[in-house]
């Protein structure tokens, strides 16, 4: 099966939380950005990415904005259930974007990145990397990919929402808005492609949005829950 879950931010306890234990040989469980443990380096860090990469499931991850991309970039690019990932131990692999996966004949399109709201107060190539936030040949990739399936998918996987999305769920917070321009990128794929649901985690929350968004966080969800569940 293929499983969703948000942000783990190099959570050591999440990975011995017992949803995982549901996990099984041929499994995918996909993270929908910061996964967190890609960070600073070290004899842990190490311990953690082989403990991940050595699990029976898969492990696949967008990059949100608490992920070393320039880590993340060093590593094997390959290609998997027809899309191009970084393998980056084993069976843990960062999905990057604009793809397609056929995954047990699922079709899912992952795009990853965001904005560090505190980048200012970050050191660059330290704790915050300049390219958290796509190129326009990177979305122009994507866009591409989308129209040679007649912009038509089971599932999107981002570690940000489209922007009326977000701008919902501030304002349900009482917060100001502030979308960027690849929400905005991600509201023109929400509003011309066809989709079963939308997975995302930048928000810190476990709650179904609208009929067709789902913001993740600690819950692990079989991806065709909302679908099963109507």
């Amino acid at each position: 099966m293929i499983y969703i879950t948000g942000d783990m931010h190099g959570n050591i306890e999440r990975l011995y939380d017992r949803e995982w234990r549901k996990l099984k040989k041929g499994d995918t469980l996909i993270v929908c950005g910061d996964l967190g443990y890609l960070w600073a380096g070290g004899k842990e860090e190490e311990e953690v990415i082989k403990y991940l990469g050595s699990r029976k499931f898969t492990v696949a991850f967008v990059e949100g904005t608490h992920d070393n991309l320039q880590k993340i970039n060093r590593c094997r690019t390959t290609y998997w259930k027809g899309g191009m990932v970084h393998r980056i131990e084993g069976n843990l692999l960062h999905l990057m974007r604009g793809q397609v996966f056929n995954i047990e004949d699922t079709k899912i399109f992952t795009f990853g990145g965001g904005e560090s709201l505190d980048k200012d107060m970050r050191l660059e190539n330290n704790l915050w990397w300049r390219e958290e936030m796509p190129t326009p040949a990177q979305m122009t990739g994507a866009a591409k990919q989308l129209d040679d399936l007649d912009c038509k998918v089971d599932y999107i996987i981002t570690h940000e929402p489209p922007s009326l999305v977000k701008s919902a769920m501030l304002l349900r917070r009482g917060l100001a808005d502030r979308v960027n321009k690849l929400n905005g990128f991600f509201e023109e794929i929400n509003e011309n492609c066809s989709f079963k649901h939308w997975y995302f985690g930048s928000l810190h929350e476990d709650r179904l949005v609208t009929p067709k968004h789902t913001c993740v966080f600690g819950k692990v969800l079989p991806i065709d829950y909302y679908i099963n569940n109507k």
